[in-house]
């Protein structure tokens, strides 16, 4: 049997059917409502009261609801949390209304939609990506509605390219049709951002959001991949905000090939935005690098180092305007005084063509426009090329900031329907209803004197509320002075009457029609003005990006400047050599003068291969990431910390740092390693970066040293990229005579007794030893421990040299044809105790002495045996060498 409902509540279950997903805010009154499992899962995620509603079923609904004036905060935290909401509003006047007033989603909120700038970070994007597939391609489109920004891709199969170009955009949230989602998520990638997913698959009709032909020629340009992916993403925007999106003007077709591409797990590592420790900005490459003024600014200095460019023009460009303003602070304070009185130019926009914008939005775009000019003249007479090429197309849309003038007052109420936004002499009607009703209200001033004066009552007043509009208050206590007749009781209180004469009943009616005139005419006014300025979308924007790339090189100027970096000379050759480079960001949190500086050199005759020994602790990982960092800052136009820097174009950045489990895909440390390790060999070409930490690290010493070998062979032979290698093998150093291209380096380290001083310094050749016992005992590990690990290390160290000895003379470098794994055992296996005595010598004890001998022959022997069993690597091992070493041994031992 079907429940039977109130007609409200089939209402509700009705529009709750069109947005399953999401929660439904229904609303009624002041209240927007929430019923059935949407009220029970609101509660628990909003610590919220949880009531019930007569429905016309048995039992009561469950219900819950949230105050209309605080329902944006509501909405953050459930945004925060993930989840959508669905906004439901009445779009029909109830006095027309014939039954149930119509209610419709007006529009659905969602982590990749958010428009309200106090949801959003004002430095960073908020992304909505959409995925397809045709053509043996994947199409990649990015959004953020809150900016009008269109991005389309396409990127070659399988998945890694795509979850590179996904961890550049890192959306909020993520559509694609139901097959699509569906193998992304069977495929997890290690450092995205989490986001929302929803299967979606209809294509927007592209004429509805592109006016302009050009527009439409630029999306027909697409690869029908990026065509499918973009269409289907305006789609879903459609759906789901239900209005005008006309500030999403055109798409920004790229390629991901004029980027230089680095992996999510490389852009964490190197923390370029934020930290590995607590993903926090404080302590990232953009943490130094942010000195822009403005919000843009910032957005655009965060794509900056998010794509770092791989073209030398662009790259000169940008380092010649950053020179410009380097060398003339006067220029770079003048630029910065300008931006400091620009609001947020890419949100205004989006907001007034989203038609949501109130009179201090329009107020904030005029004073913001009105910097234009002052900007455009400094730029253009800063001597630099760039900034003059850049301003020379600023528009300062003066016409525009002239109409906001003309119209808007100087501190317009916070909402629209609230009245007095529109200025005096601006529209001749309106001014003659605002006279009427500051005329109204003297007259009710006069009355209230008058009253008072004929009554003699000095409490007397005339006070005004919706309910009851205009009233006169006299208290109890002067009740009898009123006179009989002429008042008429329209409500009591506890302490006092309220009343009305037919002479203010006529004045009200005046007065209250004149103001609910001026309050819909002032609406009107602003809606025009409104919809007129985001007519001139495309002016605004192009005027905005403008400003944000003008902001973000006054920023690299302004760190560069402070920071004592130098220009980098980028070239299209292979060697990259750096004099006295330094980690920015690590030099920037110590006290001035305390980092120690290291020279660079990888190329073609220096060597493009770098193994790096030394102990923990040293700097070892920190030098590698700082040649990876002034490669990336040189690549977006930066100046780089060094004395003196010659960099290659450098297309892709790898590297290979600390451990890391993937638990939820049930893979451990080493497979993750592996897995990395695939990758570079894919993709590395004779133009990247490697950097590998501790490679090889993650499984058994044999296993991993040839591992680790056979790694940096392939790099240095079939690749020929720009490698940095740390590591505590060092047995690998041998490679230095076996690799051409191979050089051997170091962290340099004092030694006085037991105790050790890290040097930071670099230096060549090959380390000996890692100190990790010392390292332990800095960090804290109990003296017993540390004793015992050096008597232990003691014991080691004298097998070690039993075994050496036994050995005889064995060649210290590894061959590359004979796995390094097998060298222990080999020398062991060789092992021959040296007799004293040539063979076949006796003494004149005849058979007597030979008997000594052979009994103290087998002594020898048995010694020997003992201590090559006790010295054996028989962890290392695998089964087919254990058991040839036991075959040897029987061999040899058993005759």
């Amino acid at each position: 049997m079907t429940t039977k409902y109130t007609p409200m509540m089939e209402q509700y279950l009705s529009v709750k059917a069109t947005v399953p997903d999401a929660f439904l805010f229904f609303r009624l009154g002041d209240f927007y409502e929430m019923f059935f499992d949407d009220a029970l899962l609101a509660t628990k995620e909003l610590e919220i009261t949880l009531t019930g509603r007569e429905a016309g079923a048995e039992e009561r609904v469950p219900m819950c609801g949230v105050p209309h004036h605080a329902v944006e905060t509501y909405i953050a935290r459930l945004i925060e949390k993930g989840y959508k909401v669905a906004i439901c509003e009445q779009v029909e006047d109830t006095a027309e209304a014939k039954g149930v007033v119509r209610r419709e989603v007006v529009r659905i909120v969602t982590p990749g939609t958010l428009m309200d700038g106090k949801l959003l970070q004002e430095g960073a994007n908020n992304y909505i990506a959409c995925v397809a597939a045709a053509n043996g391609l994947f199409g990649f489109a990015a959004c953020d509605i809150s900016t009008g920004e269109l991005h389309a891709a396409s990127v070659a199969m399988p998945l890694e390219q795509l979850t590179d170009e996904l961890s550049i955009f890192a959306p909020a949230e993520l559509v694609a049709a139901a097959p699509v989602l569906e193998l992304l998520k069977a495929q997890p990638a290690a450092g995205l951002r989490p986001y929302v997913s929803t299967a979606w698959d209809r294509p927007a009709d592209a004429a509805l959001f592109f006016g302009d032909e050009r527009e439409l020629v630029e999306l027909e340009r697409l690869g029908a991949a990026s065509r499918q992916a973009a269409l289907q993403l305006l789609g879903y925007l459609g759906e789901t905000q239900k209005r005008s999106l006309s500030h999403i003007t055109r798409i920004r077709r790229y390629e991901p090939n004029q980027y230089m591409t680095m992996d999510p797990f490389t852009r964490r590592n190197l923390e370029l935005l934020e930290t590995v420790r607590d993903r926090g900005k404080r302590g990232s490459l953009l943490w130094l690098l942010d000195e822009t003024v403005t919000a843009m600014g910032a957005r655009q200095l965060r794509k900056w180092i998010e794509k770092p460019l791989l073209s030398v023009a662009r790259i000169e460009e940008r380092l010649e305007a950053v020179e410009t303003m380097y060398k003339q602070l006067i220029v770079r304070d003048d630029i910065r005084t300008q931006l400091k009185d620009m609001y947020d130019l890419e949100r205004l926009v989006a907001k007034i063509s989203y038609g949501t914008a109130n009179g201090r939005d329009l107020l904030a775009l005029k004073l913001s426009l009105r910097q234009l000019p002052e900007l455009r003249a400094v730029c253009a007479a800063s001597g630099s090329a760039t900034l003059a090429a850049l301003v020379a197309k600023l528009d300062d849309c003066a016409d525009i900031a002239a109409w906001i003038d003309a119209a808007i007052v100087e501190e317009p109420p916070v909402s629209v329907r609230d009245g007095g936004i529109i200025k005096l002499g601006y529209h001749e009607h309106l001014d003659k209803l605002k006279e009427a009703d500051r005329g109204g209200k003297k007259w009710l001033a006069e009355l209230e004197s008058r009253e008072r004066e004929a009554t003699g009552i000095k409490s007397l007043k005339i006070g005004y509320n919706k309910v009851f509009g205009y009233y006169i208050e006299v208290t109890r206590a002067n009740l009898g002075q009123l006179p009989e007749g002429r008042y008429e009781r329209k409500q009591t209180l506890a302490n006092a009457e309220r009343f009305v004469t037919p002479e203010l009943k006529e004045q009200e009616a005046l007065i209250l029609e004149a103001q609910e005139k001026m309050v819909d005419i002032e609406y009107g006014l602003f809606t025009e003005l409104r919809e007129r300025i985001a007519g001139e979308v495309h002016r605004l924007q192009q005027a905005a990006s403008i400003v944000s790339a003008v902001d973000a090189l006054q920023s690299l100027a302004t760190v560069s400047a402070a920071h004592r970096f130098c220009r980098p000379a980028i070239g299209d050759g292979y060697d990259l050599r750096v004099v006295a480079g330094r980690h920015p960001v690590v030099e920037a949190t110590l006290p001035q003068g305390a980092f120690i500086a290291n020279d660079s050199s990888l190329g073609e005759k220096s060597g493009h291969v770098l193994l790096i020994t030394g102990p923990n602790m040293a700097g070892k990982s920190t030098y590698m990431r700082q040649v990876a960092i002034i490669c990336v800052m040189a690549q977006i136009g930066c100046f780089v910390p060094a004395d003196e820097a010659e960099l290659p174009l450098v297309d892709r950045i790898f590297t290979r740092i600390g451990a890391a489990d993937d638990l939820i895909g049930g893979q451990s440390t080493f497979m993750v390693e592996m897995a990395d390790i695939r990758v570079m060999t894919e993709k590395a070409t004779d133009r990247s970066l490697v950097i590998i930490d501790e490679l090889g690290r993650g499984t058994s010493t044999g296993e991993g040293m040839a591992i680790a070998q056979a790694v940096i062979e392939y790099l240095h032979d079939h690749i020929g990229c720009k490698t940095l290698v740390s590591t505590h093998f060092h047995e690998l150093s041998g490679l230095e005579t076996s690799l051409p291209h191979l050089r051997n380096a170091r962290m340099a380290v004092k030694e006085n007794d037991r105790e050790v001083t890290f040097l930071r310094k670099l230096v060549p050749g090959a380390a000996d030893t890692s100190y990790g016992i010392y390292c332990a005992r800095i960090a804290g590990l109990p003296e017993t421990i540390i004793e015992r690990s050096y008597v232990l290390l003691g014991a080691f160290e004298r097998r070690a040299a039993l075994a050496d000895g036994a050995a005889g003379a064995v060649s210290a470098v590894p061959k590359r044809e004979q796995p390094l794994i097998l060298r222990e055992t080999a020398a062991a296996k060789d092992a021959v105790q040296l007799s004293l005595f040539p063979d076949g010598a006796d003494d004149a004890h005849g058979g007597v002495n030979k008997a000594r001998k052979q009994a103290s022959r087998g002594e020898q022997q048995a010694a020997q045996l003992a201590e090559q069993l006790r010295t054996a690597d028989l962890i290392n091992m695998t089964p087919m060498q254990a058991m040839n070493l036991l075959f040897d041994w029987k061999k040899k031992y058993s005759s």
